[in-house]
């Protein structure tokens, strides 16, 4: 494509109006400028390759309102996919989000705009280290975090999100499970679910475990009455210190509903223009942590995978009906 047709012309300007208004808060005109010609052209695109984009919670607010068709947590991401009757899927977020989506789709052409997108968590984890725990702790059932490859759901009896975690370890209503590979969603889960032993992995989120109490705390004594919310990946200590724990979504729902008019959503920074932008009346202190894998998506990225069709996601077929057994078990639980 050349730099003329990424200008920003009249026609451009009002194709992309009704979502320049929507970002007005949080993008300024300068760097609006220079977005809308791909917010355009992509979308543009997506109708004539009958194509969607999943976008995750943390991802920037061009691509989170100006391209995305289906925005959310983990969870949301994979319900929709399941529904989708798009042939193309263009996941806006990180790898295992994309495989999630193959999984659940494997007769549909599946995009990730940028192959490093990466994610510590999934990186912890291995379908060779749960062979060793069932072989550690036999009979007992292995619950993975999706933000997990495809290899370590196929090797699970069920997966779940930061959203449906405690109702999914309660519907299984067992003694004992293993949980990985997040240690302190691990924790969390245990201190909702006290009539089950948890046996919890080491990994970490590398974004929350910066997260630490004495940061609240400074926050509450420069900001008085601002209600904190922190998201499970975040350790015991920094959980104990706020107001409210939840997932994503969950976040976004609290502010919603309860309207705190002073608020710092302890997570990935990205999330708090977005939630802003749809709460514009309300004063959101910004955590300064971004996930550097999240940042990986840009507006460009996305066009160029649309143009090119890359970069396609794949998984061998039997690991993918496997992953598809645990991860239609979450959903089948979440209902």
């Amino acid at each position: 494509m050349n730099s003329q047709a990424l200008a920003y012309t009249p026609e451009v300007e009002r194709e992309t109006a009704a979502i320049r208004e929507r970002l007005s808060i949080v993008v300024d005109e300068k760097k609006w400028r220079i977005a809308a010609p791909y917010v355009a052209e992509i979308n543009r695109l997506k109708r004539e390759k009958n194509a969607i984009i999943l976008a995750h919670n943390y991802q920037p607010s061009d691509i989170y309102f100006g391209v995305a068709d289906v925005t959310g947590d983990s969870l949301k991401l994979a319900q929709e996919a399941a529904k989708t009757t798009a042939d193309v899927i263009v996941q806006a977020g990180v790898y295992f989000m994309a495989e999630t989506a193959k999984v659940l789709n494997p007769h549909k052409t599946v995009l990730i705009p940028d192959m490093h997108a990466g994610c510590s968590l999934a990186d912890s984890i291995t379908a060779a280290d749960i062979a060793l725990l069932r072989q550690k702790y036999p009979g007992v059932p292995v619950v993975s975090y999706v933000n997990t490859s495809a290899e370590v759901k196929a090797a699970s009896d069920v997966c779940v999100t930061s959203g449906n975690a405690i109702k999914i370890v309660k519907a299984m209503n067992v003694p004992k499970l293993i949980f990985l590979p997040d240690e302190y969603l691990a924790k969390y889960v245990a201190s909702q679910c006290p009539e089950t032993e948890i046996i919890a992995w080491k990994g970490h989120c590398e974004v929350h475990e910066l997260f630490t109490p004495e940061y609240i705390r400074e926050i509450r004594a420069e900001h008085p009455g601002v209600v904190v919310l922190a998201h499970p990946e975040c350790a015991p200590d920094v959980l104990a210190e706020s107001d409210f724990v939840g997932s994503t979504a969950q976040m976004q729902d609290y502010v919603t509903d309860k309207h705190p008019p002073r608020v710092v959503l302890i997570t990935e920074c990205s999330m708090s223009d977005n939630v802003y932008a749809e709460n514009p009346d309300l004063e959101f202190i910004k955590p300064c942590q971004l996930c550097p894998h999240m940042q990986l998506m840009t507006l460009p990225k996305i066009l160029h995978s649309l143009q090119t069709m890359t970069h396609e996601v794949k998984i061998e077929k039997a690991i993918q009906e496997k992953a598809l057994l645990s991860i239609q078990k979450m959903l089948d639980l979440s209902k």
